[in-house]
């Protein structure tokens, strides 16, 4: 076998692919799960809505995003097991998601910062990402990393844990990622609905590969650190000019 067909052996399988099916839940157990979905579901949407209507960098803002990531992330454990999933390779070998997501993570801020670039022409959605980051550009950057990430990390043991769960075969890509989007409407900011959109996709799509949580959780945090790394200064002269200083 030469090098490449080995290396070719190596790489995972593709995005379309379907992992085995977890366990079928009995009907108790999936009845608990929908009542603590829905409950997480309303009560965590309302708190991001209102978490986005406090000022940057203050204390309020800090305590309801903080709020936010502890009732995903409570909600999601609270729902039922969840599982970590495997990356499959195309000689069949399993392993636990990490390269892969990594490189995910990285690919898709790749793909979002130039959509950032087009986004600056774009009155409407150039304000709307300004508006966003100001949040990053006023408040403190420990804490800013800190609730960004803890934020991720529970929507993906929500969405694509305890709500993905929930759903079984019904279409749980596409209806997580339309919860998903539903819930991130209530910021009332365009360009994080349409990246809920666009990433919830792409978590949905890696949870049905792997079977799991690690795959989305990982390639969330790693797009989440790029974009507050990378994305703030290309929007930091518009926040300024159309937006105004302290407002």
């Amino acid at each position: 076998m030469t090098r490449g067909s080995r290396l070719d052996r190596l790489l995972p399988k593709p995005l379309s692919h379907v992992a085995v099916a977890e366990v079928v839940e009995l009907p108790p157990v999936r009845r608990r799960r929908r009542r603590v979905v829905a409950a997480t579901a309303v009560t965590g949407a309302g708190l991001l809505g209102a978490s986005l209507s406090t000022p940057p960098g203050s204390r309020e803002f800090y305590l309801s995003t903080a709020a936010v990531a502890g009732v995903w992330t409570a909600g999601g454990l609270a729902s039922g097991p969840l599982h970590l999933g495997w990356i499959e390779s195309r000689d069949s070998t399993l392993r636990r998601p990490l390269v892969t997501p990594v490189a995910t993570g990285a690919a898709a801020f790749g793909l979002f910062y130039g959509a950032a670039l087009v986004a600056q022409r774009v009155p409407v959605l150039g304000d709307a990402v300004a508006r966003v980051l100001r949040f990053a550009d006023e408040g403190d950057d420990r804490l800013v990393l800190a609730t960004t990430l803890a934020n991720g990390i529970g929507e993906e043991v929500f969405f694509r844990g305890a709500l993905y769960a929930s759903l079984g075969r019904r279409h749980p890509v596409a209806t997580s990622t339309a919860v998903y989007t539903l819930a991130t409407a209530t910021t009332r900011n365009p360009a994080l609905v349409l990246a809920a959109s666009a990433m919830g996709t792409l978590f949905g799509l890696q949870r049905r590969a792997s079977g799991g949580l690690q795959a989305p959780v990982i390639t969330h945090a790693v797009w989440s650190a790029l974009m507050l790394r990378f994305l703030p200064p290309l929007f930091r002269r518009r926040a300024t000019t159309r937006l105004g200083p302290g407002r």
